[in-house]
């Protein structure tokens, strides 16, 4: 399981060190085999082990595409979808693709989100926390309305 945040470094060719926590996790998950690709409502990436977007890839495949927002977001999960493995340094490459649509520069937060990773550039992800409205219109599920911490 994945959890916390950590603000990590970009090098000059888009390389990412893993924090050596994650490294160890993701290493006995998926032998540091990962995906990663675009998230469909945030302009961040997503990195799944590759053992988890192996679970994922039926249900995006099982979009309907005659539904304009369920393309979309097919066409940006599957298409900005990259295999990787994490080198024997712990670093992975993000590719220059998905470096743009998420805006990454140099300082970056590696957010775990249970069974993946949010890769964010730093002030974006401050941002999207502070500037937080909810959306009116969206229908919350039962399971969400009772949750309490």
């Amino acid at each position: 399981m994945f959890q916390g945040s950590h603000a990590i470094n970009m090098d000059a060719k888009g390389r990412i060190a893993i924090p050596s926590k994650q490294r160890e996790t993701l290493m006995s998950a998926c032998e540091g085999r990962i995906v990663m690709t675009a998230h469909t409502e945030n302009r961040c990436v997503l990195i799944y082990p590759e053992n988890e977007w192996a679970k994922k890839l039926p249900e995006i495949q099982a979009f309907p595409t005659y539904s304009k927002t369920a393309l979309r977001r097919q066409r940006l999960l599957i298409g900005y979808a990259t295999p990787w493995e994490i080198d024997a340094n712990g670093r992975v490459l993000i590719p220059q693709t998905l470096r743009d649509y998420a805006g990454l520069e140099k300082k970056l937060l590696l957010v775990g989100m249970a069974n993946k990773f949010e890769l964010w550039q730093e002030e974006s992800w401050y941002a999207s926390v502070a500037n937080f409205e909810p959306d009116p219109e969206e229908d919350i599920s039962q399971a969400m309305k009772e949750f309490s911490l």
